[in-house]
């Protein structure tokens, strides 16, 4: 149940962390924040990652192995990179409609889902 916890506690700070990455990105198309600053972004950006916080601290107190859970850190990090790049690339294709992803992209993302089975490999 704790390695459950973990992964769905990190899916949310991770969808948080991406939105305040990238989300503002988008900004320009709404009306109410086409003309803010950098400084106004950066802050609203913030505002967004503190949520990111909220979620990804406890993932990773309830799932490492000194309080324990089930992963060590090292397994942590690499379930955490790919759950980041599960929720890019899905934010990417839906929010950034003009942005494809070509086999080079496909293979390298490949790549870290090995690094997933090597790093869980006993």
């Amino acid at each position: 149940m704790k390695a459950l916890t973990t992964i769905l506690l990190l899916l949310l700070s991770n969808t948080f962390m991406t939105l305040a990455w990238y989300g503002h990105l988008k900004f320009n198309q709404m009306k109410w924040t086409s003309q803010l600053g950098v400084v106004a972004i950066i802050f609203i950006s913030w505002g967004i990652a503190l949520f990111e916080y909220c979620f990804q601290v406890p993932a990773n107190r309830i799932g490492f192995k000194n309080y324990g859970g089930p992963f060590s850190l090292i397994e942590l990090k690499v379930i955490q990179e790919v759950i980041t790049l599960v929720v890019f690339s899905v934010f990417t294709l839906l929010v950034f409609k003009t942005e494809t992803f070509r086999w080079n992209h496909i293979i390298g993302f490949g790549f870290l889902v090995l690094a997933v089975y090597f790093i869980f490999k006993k």
